[in-house]
């Protein structure tokens, strides 16, 4: 049995945070996985940034609840699913993901957590564990299961390096220079087609 493990955000979904930046015109929010690689500094930075600007949790839902997935994500991923077992691996956060699931048809999500206060400040951040998505990855492959695992940045790296098969999709430039190994996809059906077929590797 083969799973395949994706990322979300720039795989699935637009970057959230890129669309809390458009909307509220905070620059420094801009910054994703693809530019910092170690995501506590990351999420450290991201939290000052909306303590500074006075952005609760109500501003970034709103935002989120008007978006919806790529064009073509939702059929790339029902092509996955009728074929293998599929399970998101994400650095978000379920209380940004549900509305994006839904439009999905509620697929296995791993990601972490938000400390929100009552007032909707939000406080802080609790990951599952540390690089997740490697782990997980690496205990699929501890049951015996053939690990397929594709991702746009940084953090989807390890995820892609402990996997059986192994692809970037619309990646920047930089995370493919550093990584220049495995293959790259834009396309959501040649992806689908390298995923399900491709014989794993050692």
């Amino acid at each position: 049995m083969r799973v395949i493990c994706l990322d979300m955000e720039g795989v699935l979904v637009p970057e959230i945070w890129l669309s809390v930046a458009a909307k509220t015109g905070i620059e420094e929010l801009k910054l994703t996985t693809r530019d910092i690689k170690d995501y506590d500094e990351l999420m450290r930075h991201r939290l000052k940034v909306l303590d500074e600007h006075g952005i609760k949790m109500d501003v970034i839902q709103s935002v989120i609840a008007d978006m919806g997935p790529m064009d073509g994500a939702k059929e790339f991923l029902d092509e996955l699913r009728s074929q293998a077992q599929v399970i998101i691996l994400s650095d978000t956060f379920y209380g940004f993901a549900k509305p994006l699931m839904e439009q999905l048809d509620w697929p296995t999500l791993f990601c972490h957590y938000l400390d929100v206060a009552d007032d909707g400040h939000i406080s802080g951040y609790r990951l599952r564990t540390t690089d997740h998505k490697t782990k997980s990855v690496k205990a699929l492959k501890e049951l015996n299961f053939v690990t397929a695992a594709m991702g746009d940045s940084y953090n989807d790296t390890g995820m892609i390096q402990a996997a059986h098969v192994s692809a970037f999709f619309r990646s920047p430039q930089n995370v493919l220079d550093d990584f220049p190994a495995y293959p790259h996809f834009t396309d959501y059906a040649k992806a689908a087609q390298y995923l399900l077929n491709t014989e794993p590797n050692s």
